[in-house]
């Protein structure tokens, strides 16, 4: 098989402007990209060859995922190196390695039961302070601070009830509930029902409501509701 080699004659400061677009390694688009290689030899000919360095991806188990979850911290970028007539390497761009983290934790996929619940239920105290204290240390109040919670890392969700010998604070819960749709959910309150329904082994969650008067709270009430752990506690 013939080799066959790029040779030009270098009159410039710069002899080279590569531009990658379109690599697709392992799946990953390697996004477009201009280098530049200055030339410091402007009198010989010169031979200019290109080669990829592809991206390692970097593994870590965490607990708190469910057992099957994976999730992207990061996505890989290939780099680029530059080989010369005289076989020396000098690297364009490092690569980034791919930053992944693999779920051990309890599994995700459980089907109860939903009721929904607001501050000035019977036998609430009004406030709606919930059981939980918030990842800063806080408690959140249903009349102060509203129906939704704010988290680092899934955003703005609506808050849930349930048995927290199962479900610890901060666990972050997909809900699918006939009525109401799909939505993520964060555990920060807990009740006896929740309780006493877990201790026989059945899934009960209480949607929050600012007031028992919001007409959208019995829309909640539903037997056949499918809950999918996204994460376990805070």
């Amino acid at each position: 098989m013939k080799k066959y080699h790029l040779r030009y004659l270098v009159l410039g400061l710069l002899i080279t402007i590569i531009t990658i677009s379109g690599i697709i390694t392992s799946g990953n688009l390697f996004s477009e990209t201009k280098f530049e290689v200055k030339n410091l030899n402007q009198t010989k000919n010169s031979v200019a060859i290109t080669k990829v360095i592809e991206y390692d991806t970097v593994k870590t188990y965490n607990k708190k995922l469910p057992t099957g979850v994976t999730v992207t911290k990061r996505k890989g970028q290939n780099g680029l190196a530059y080989i010369d007539e005289n076989n020396n390497t000098q690297i364009i761009e490092s690569p980034k390695n791919a930053e992944i983290e693999i779920g051990t934790g309890d599994k995700a996929e459980y089907v109860g039961k939903m009721t929904g619940y607001g501050a000035d239920c019977i036998g609430c105290s009004g406030e709606g302070i919930l059981a939980c204290k918030t990842k800063n240390g806080t408690y959140h109040s249903l009349t102060k601070d509203g129906m939704t919670y704010n988290d680092d890392e899934f955003g703005e969700i609506r808050i849930i009830a349930a048995a927290l010998d199962k479900f610890p604070c901060g666990t972050i819960i997909k809900v699918d509930n006939p009525n109401l749709g799909t939505f993520n959910a964060i555990v920060l309150d807990t009740g006896g029902a929740m309780q006493n329904a877990w201790k026989n082994g059945i899934v009960h969650m209480d949607l929050a409501y600012i007031t028992e008067n919001d007409n959208s709270l019995y829309l909640s009430t539903s037997s056949n509701v499918k809950y999918s752990v996204q994460r376990w506690g805070f």
